[in-house]
């Protein structure tokens, strides 16, 4: 197998980064604005917002690159479980990145909040309804904690293939040059 197959595409690599940062920004965000009353949430909610529409497009072309582009191979001495958890794991990644962004629109369509990308007003995509709004918020906080937990699953597995296995899942997503063995 050449080595640029044992790698996601350049693409990819930047989806997956910059999306990382997208998020984590994201969930600090809703904390922020979870925790203040002050002019500081309209700041955060006037970020977060535009932020999430950003990252359900993200996503849908992440999803469609990886349909396209596929993944690289599990090192064979990996054991089955830990295959499982790696694929579980991606495929919940993919389901809370679209999830958590139409949660968010579809809740303040309901509590009847426009949502604007560059000037355009996005269109209501639930009805106007409080107790639709509480419900949609409720899960949407929800996800985002486990979009946490999962968040430091995911870095926690990265960190155990880049320093104890050494088998170079890690390296199929970094940037930079691979040291030669």
């Amino acid at each position: 197998m050449s080595r640029s197959s044992m790698k996601f595409s350049l693409l990819q690599r930047v989806l997956h980064w910059a999306m990382a940062v997208g998020i984590l920004a994201m969930l600090f965000i809703g904390v922020g604005m979870m925790s203040t009353i002050d002019g500081a949430y309209l700041f955060l909610v006037s970020i977060h917002k535009p932020l999430g529409v950003v990252i359900l497009a993200l996503a849908l072309l992440r999803l469609a690159v990886r349909w396209r582009r596929g993944a690289p191979p599990l090192p064979a001495d990996m054991s089955e479980p830990m295959k499982l958890a790696a694929r579980l794991s991606h495929a919940a990644f993919y389901v809370l990145m679209i999830a958590m962004p139409l949660l968010g629109w579809s809740m303040l369509s309901a509590a009847d909040y426009p949502v604007f990308i560059a000037g355009i007003r996005l269109p209501p995509i639930a009805p106007p309804s409080a107790e639709l709004h509480s419900m949609l918020w409720a899960a949407h906080r929800a996800l985002a904690f486990i979009l946490f937990a999962l968040f430091l699953l995911h870095f926690a597995a990265a960190l155990l293939h880049a320093w104890v296995r050494r088998d170079g899942v890690f390296e199929t997503m970094k940037f930079g040059r691979d040291r030669v063995r």
